[in-house]
């Protein structure tokens, strides 16, 4: 088949949607399929094509979700961008977060193909869907197929767009996990904790962590808190000195191939994001790296620890929950392997091999219906 990627956002700034959209390619590329991506290029106006990217329009940084977006709002590119779906001819369009302006707007209205979307979002409500979505029905109209990365993703937007969503889930790439080199500080034998994020995004709950480690060292002084991730450090300055926090590195952003060798060298992995999680890959890949996990009990995170059993969810916002979650998992190395043996075996069924043939599966039934009744 011939796969168009579909992504609004800049695909290259690092973020949950790329990163999906990334693995993807390379699974249907490794089974024969021809594959291009269309996404937004950064800096750089116009549209350009090369080695199976579009890049479609200059982007612009908005606040979305509790987070920062990439996107293009460069709707002059309308005419090259329907040129582009007319000379490409895609078997299928498989746009991703269909609803965020612009591009995939000016993909879908000009495609032919069979369209498929997935929603990678979550929230309690969307003022964006509210006041659009009567033209939204038009976009909407236009889908064969529609994925939700998760039971709370398709809770948010199925609020808006009555339909069928099939729930496949985001996937991990096993292999990074398996047996990475541990980190030189591990021979110190020193009970470590792992945050893994944006830790400077409020959504993602650090500031209740940082919180919570001086009642961690109440039993363990000398606990060490490592932070990965991009943000300011300063930002937290004050809060470090007002709770007397001790033991924490900031590592900064580490490349993609060195990120599981925190994860193997840590005693315990800690996500205490406060909500608007869809799904949270940062514990499956805990789990694959076979760490067990404590994390606030928001849907998203629900949706993957309350089935797995490999871990321990808490109140949002509740630093003393954290702490004891924490402290008994440190306290007791037999239920640490035994949870981390059993994250390992759950988070397989999320090995991108067996997402990416799901989707495909979707593909085939949506031609299949598509041929039955074209539009």
């Amino acid at each position: 088949m011939k796969i168009a990627l579909v992504s609004p956002y800049d695909y290259t700034h690092p973020g949950g949607v790329s990163e999906h959209i990334a693995h993807l390619r390379t699974e249907f590329q490794s089974g024969g399929h021809d594959v291009t991506v269309l996404a937004p290029r950064s800096r750089k106006g116009g549209l350009t094509v090369s080695d199976g990217f579009v890049g479609v329009g200059r982007t612009v940084s908005l606040p979305g979700n509790g987070s920062t977006v990439r996107l293009t709002f460069d709707v002059t590119l309308y005419a090259a961008v329907k040129q582009m779906m007319r000379r490409e001819n895609f078997d299928v369009v498989h746009v991703h977060e269909p609803l965020v302006p612009a591009l995939p707007y000016m993909v879908l209205l000009n495609s032919s193909a069979v369209n498929v979307a997935t929603f990678h979002a979550s929230g309690s409500s969307s003022a964006w869907y509210k006041a659009l979505k009567p033209y939204m029905n038009i976009l909407m109209s236009r889908l064969d197929a529609r994925i939700a990365v998760s039971e709370p993703a398709r809770d948010f937007v199925s609020q808006y767009f009555d339909g069928s969503y099939q729930i496949i889930p985001n996937g991990i790439d096993l292999e990074r996990f398996r047996a990475p080199e541990l980190l030189p500080w591990t021979r110190e034998q020193r009970p470590r904790i792992l945050f893994v994020g944006r830790f400077t995004e409020p959504r993602k709950g650090f500031k209740y962590l940082l919180k919570a480690m001086p009642l961690v060292h109440q039993q363990y002084p000398d606990a060490q808190l490592v932070v990965v991730g991009s943000g300011n450090p300063e930002k937290f300055a004050g809060m470090i000195e007002k709770y007397r926090v001790n033991n924490v590195e900031f590592i900064g952003m580490v490349p993609p191939a060195e990120l599981p060798r925190y994860y193997a060298s840590c005693d315990v992995f800690c996500a205490p994001s406060t909500g608007r999680e869809s799904f949270g890959i940062v514990l499956l890949e805990a789990m694959a790296a076979g760490k067990p996990v404590v994390a606030a009990n928001n849907p998203g995170y629900a949706s993957v620890l309350g089935r797995s059993e490999t871990g321990v969810l808490v109140p949002p916002k509740d630093s003393q929950a954290l702490s004891l979650a924490l402290v008994r998992l440190l306290a007791d190395e037999e239920l640490r392997q035994r949870l981390g043996e059993v994250g390992q075996t759950f988070a397989r069924q999320y090995a991108w091999p067996r997402i990416a043939d799901h989707i495909l599966d979707v593909y085939d039934r949506a031609a299949n219906r598509a041929a039955l009744a074209p539009r």
